[in-house]
């Protein structure tokens, strides 16, 4: 299984939302239009992602030029099915931070033991956004969203930090 990628299984004519809302949870399809806001969230939350999604990104702040390219690339990966990334924000406004549908095998190593998932999901929270709960709250609305406003059934949640 070592450098496989699994294609998300999508039905013919089937189009991702755009918007997704649970409780006081909104997510976004990400676009350019959230450079502003992702760039902050970024860089004002490199620990905590490295500690709550794993990985070794962010390594350093990243600058609007560097994000916006970014951005561009999860809007053709959304638009064409290849994955799928929001910005997420509360029912104020406030940016929260992002969450990402992609396929087995690009994020977590493809391993006999995850073969049979269908999507990879994981997110991240600014620390403001942790320290008021919606670290958990995002986690309990991806639960929700992968299995009802997707055509997915055996989701892998690969954040290091999962909640209870």
């Amino acid at each position: 299984y070592q450098g496989l990628i699994k294609s998300l299984r999508l039905p013919d004519g089937w189009a991702a939302p755009a918007e997704l809302a649970y409780e006081d949870v909104r997510a976004y399809a990400l676009t350019r239009q959230h450079l502003r806001d992702d760039v902050q969230g970024i860089n004002a939350s490199q620990g905590l992602i490295r500690r709550t999604r794993g990985g070794d990104w962010p390594t350093e702040p990243v600058t609007e030029d560097f994000n916006y390219v970014d951005l561009v690339w999860h809007e053709c990966e959304f638009r064409d099915g290849g994955s799928f990334t929001y910005g997420t924000y509360d029912a104020s406004g406030q940016y929260l931070g992002c969450c990402y549908l992609y396929p087995m095998g690009r994020r977590t190593p493809l391993t006999e033991e995850l073969v049979h998932h269908d999507v990879d999901v994981s997110w991240w929270v600014t620390p403001e956004a942790y320290d008021r709960g919606h670290y958990v709250g995002l986690y309990r609305a991806l639960q929700l969203w992968v299995t009802t406003d997707y055509p997915f059934t055996t989701p892998y949640f690969s954040n290091r930090e999962i909640p209870e």
